[in-house]
This record gives structure tokens, sequence and C-alpha cells, in this order.
């Protein structure tokens, strides 16, 4: 269903630095894609679920017993009436890419719930692309839903809430979500459905080792409405040089919506890793999250530019706690802490 022209003019497509009300988090399974590093993802999740609590309220969708995985959050300084946990069935934890698009049209919230098709049929999503309405039935989400005919990931997709939308050609075009649409017919149904000015591409930008197609999440987030924070290359020798330069002059090149160029704050590359098979994992910082009152940073054990990447982006979070989250055990499955969250934003 395509809003009407009121509507499509009244709808706000918030930045995640908006009033949050929750972070939705899908818990890993023992039996799926983590399962040889089970309990250190569990323990990363474990983590990442009490520092969110400490800000703003966490939604879990959880295939097991409830009781015992909030005693355990309990211990590990989460703070317990801000854990809301949903007997929910899941493939996988990429919570950004299953999770609702929430937007607000004349005011009040309404979630999209696009499919979700395993980055293109990569994998298996079936249960995962039901996540929304099962939580929705459950009532850990209260505002309307609306299911939209259209592959979307919320990764894919980054906002700075006045109207301008940042994204990737290389996934929003791919021919595995929605070939029967050109470019500029998705342009218009996001416009539609986000409330959007206008659509920046990027053509380059892409970590070895990312399933996704080049979601945006990884390579250039908005800190506030004028300034991006990217995943820069210095290194000659470094396999991403070439295409990581190149989105660097792309990014150089874009103009906030009254013409000025963006703030351009470049985050370094993580020295490389490596699964048990030899592939590069596609780690990189700009995978941050946005609190109410804090950002999330993706640390890789990089004793060089962990701390840089912290530093280069607390400057641009000034009334927020920059924190640093060890996310080695999730990068071993290709992601990383952006890509299990979803904000709920708050109603005004």
């Amino acid at each position: 269903m395509t809003p009407s022209l009121q509507t499509i003019h009244s709808t706000i497509f918030p930045a995640e630095w908006a009033p949050q009300s929750a972070i939705q988090l899908t818990w890993p399974r023992a039996d799926g894609d983590f399962a040889k590093h089970f309990d250190a993802v569990e323990r990363n999740f474990i983590e990442l679920a009490a520092a969110i609590s400490h800000y703003q309220d966490v939604i879990i969708a959880y295939g097991l017993d409830p009781a015992a995985l909030k005693q355990r959050l309990s211990k590990a300084g989460a703070i317990a009436e801000r854990v809301k946990i949903f007997a929910v069935r899941s493939n996988d934890v990429w919570a950004r890419d299953h999770g609702p698009v929430t937007v607000f049209r004349a005011g009040k919230p309404v979630h999209l719930d696009f499919i979700f098709n395993g980055w293109g049929n990569k994998f298996d999503a079936t249960l995962d692309n039901t996540v929304t309405r099962q939580l929705a039935d459950l009532g850990a989400l209260t505002a309307p839903i609306e299911t939209l005919d259209f592959v979307l990931e919320g990764g894919g997709i980054e906002s700075d809430g006045l109207g301008t939308l940042l994204t990737t050609e290389r996934c929003l075009l791919a021919q595995t979500r929605n070939p029967q649409f050109c470019k500029m017919q998705i342009e218009e149904k996001l416009k539609a459905w986000l409330g959007l000015s206008r659509v920046l591409w990027l053509t380059h930008g892409d970590l070895i080792g990312d399933d996704t197609d080049g979601h945006i999440d990884t390579i250039a987030r908005f800190c506030n409405a004028r300034t991006i924070a990217y995943q820069a290359c210095d290194d000659h020798n470094d396999e991403h040089y070439d295409d990581l330069k190149a989105m660097e002059r792309e990014l150089q090149a874009l103009r906030t919506d009254d013409g000025q160029p963006y703030t351009l704050v470049p985050l370094p590359l993580p020295a490389a890793t490596f699964d048990e098979d030899g592939k590069r994992l596609p780690a990189g910082y700009p995978n941050f999250l946005i609190l109410n009152g804090a950002v999330l940073v993706p640390l890789y054990g990089d004793a060089k530019n962990d701390p840089i990447a912290l530093e280069r982006l607390r400057p641009h979070f000034p009334n927020r706690v920059v924190i640093g989250i060890d996310c080695r055990a999730l990068i071993n499955q290709y992601g990383s802490l952006h890509c299990v969250t979803m904000q709920i934003p708050a109603t005004p």
C-alpha cells in the first residue's frame, strides 16, 4: 500500500539520535549459525543488553525460558525492569534487518514491516521475516504494523531525520531484492514510505566478507544532519584501499540540503581478522549504535585503532557517553553491533 500525498508530507523517518523508547535484540540460538562460538556470542549479547538497559528498555526476542535469561542479565548488571523478553522464534540474530523500520505519520508511530529475504536469498530467513509480526502479536510493539511487499533491510538505509536518506546502489539495486523496479522507482517508493525529500546514493564502499551486498551501516553513518562518520583506509597495501578511497571522494562531493559540504569523520580500518577458513571478516567502526545517552562502538581487540575510533567519534556526540563494546565474537558471523540492534523511537 502506498500512502496518500497528504500522508507523505507528514511522514518523518527519525534519525537514530532522536529519542528512543527501546532497542530490539533477537537472541542467538545454540543450534544456529553461531553454534561454534555460541558461549562467546551469548556473553557478547549479555554485555550489550546490560549496557543498553542503563539508557532505555531492551526488547528481546527469545526462544527459550525468559526467566533464566532475565536472571543472567541481572547478574551482568542489567536493569531488570527495563528488560522485556518475548517468546519469539527466529532464524538468526540480525534485528537491524528483520526488525521494524519506524516512521511517524502526523506525529504517530507506524512500524513498517518490509520483506527480509536473507540478503537476497543467501540464507533462510523464513522465521526472521515474521519476527516483527510476532513481537506485535505479543504486545512488544504497540504501534500499528504496516506490511509492505518490498525487500528492504534497516542496515541498508541511513536517515538524518530531516528528509535525507543515505544508501548504497550495490545493496538496494541488487537483482536478488526487488528486480522488478528500477533505481528511479525504488527511490520514489522510499520517498513515499519514509517521507524523504532526497536520496543520496553511494556506488563505492564494500567490506570484504560482508554478506549484505554493501549495507550503508557498515561504511558510512550520520552523527548529526551535517556530519558523516565513514570507514576510511590509508594503507595502500590493503585490499580495501581503492574502493574506500573512491567512496571517500563520493562523500566529499555530497552536500547537505542547504548546499554545504558534510563534515566528514574518517574512522580507521581495524587490523585484518579472519575466520577459521581464512576468510577476512568485515570489521568496521561505523557499525556503532546511538542510544538516548550513549553511543556504543564495536571494538575488535585492535590496540592501535580501537582507541582512535572512540576518540574520533567523541567530539561529534557531545551529549552522549561513547562506550566501546568488544564485538570479536559477533564479527565471526560477518556482522557487528549495529547489525544486531533495532531502535524503537519514542513517540514525541
